[in-house]
């Protein structure tokens, strides 16, 4: 037991999690409404899709780039998510896998014209970031949709034991894969050895490029999914701003 101690004090993780705590408690001890019941609903509501948002661009950061464009990826998905179901009335779901989609394909068209142009994974995705934000006023004309699908209204909506959004769970999901594939996967691997050394990855038989690819492929699916869940946590914050305003 005292060993495991030692290891996880050790560990990355442990320093961020002990000032959160102490933070936590702090503010907590200044303002007790800090730890309400909604309060609580809200930051993880946040973290749910912040949490997403930092995997994404985590996955890209293992391979030694960066991705200025997560966020256009996911407002992109966000707004054909919502569009979809506010102007042509699509299922929520066909709608969810088409917005996923294509998260997808704008990862994959980051990593191929980094991988084929060996240009700098900043100035490709600082330039995708443009096109997509662009592609995305194009849209929507700078108005928002409000038909949204009662079905992800509820999911946004939905607690377990009235303080842990639902939408907590598919990051927590995402977390725990994201660690099996890192950990015990081979692509995981190549992930891993093309961000510590590319020219050691590449004698070792690995494709650069290939690994690219489907790195930032998973990081635009990531992004997309918390495109996703920004529009039922969207509804859900203008339904009680609404209640209480």
């Amino acid at each position: 037991m005292n060993g495991s101690f030692a290891n996880a004090v050790r560990s990355d993780w442990f320093g961020p999690l002990l000032v959160t705590i102490v933070a936590v408690a702090i503010v907590g001890g200044f303002n007790p409404s800090f730890l309400s019941p909604l309060n609580i609903q809200v930051l993880l509501l946040a973290i749910a899709v912040n949490g997403l948002i930092a995997f994404s661009q985590m996955l890209i950061i293992a391979i030694g780039q960066m991705n200025l464009s997560v966020g256009a990826i996911g407002g992109l998905c966000a707004i054909v998510f919502a569009g979809m179901m506010d102007a042509w009335h699509v299922p929520a779901s066909l709608a969810a896998l088409t917005a996923l989609s294509l998260g997808v394909i704008c990862g994959v068209i980051n990593g191929f014209l980094i991988a084929r142009t060996g240009i700098s994974a900043f100035v490709i995705t600082l330039a995708s970031l443009s096109v997509y934000k662009g592609i995305n006023l194009g849209i929507t004309h700078a108005q928002p949709f409000y038909d949204i699908s009662d079905g992800v209204k509820s999911i946004g909506q939905g607690a377990i034991f009235g303080i842990i959004p639902w939408l907590m769970l598919p990051t927590m999901a995402v977390g725990l894969a994201l660690w099996f594939m890192l950990n015990r996967q081979p692509i995981g691997r190549f992930i891993l050895a093309v961000g510590g050394n590319q020219h050691a990855a590449e004698l070792s038989g690995i494709s650069i490029a290939n690994t690219v690819v489907i790195a930032h492929a998973l990081s635009g699916f990531l992004a997309a999914l918390a495109g996703l869940l920004l529009v039922a946590v969207y509804k859900w914050v203008n339904r009680r701003s609404a209640t209480t305003g």
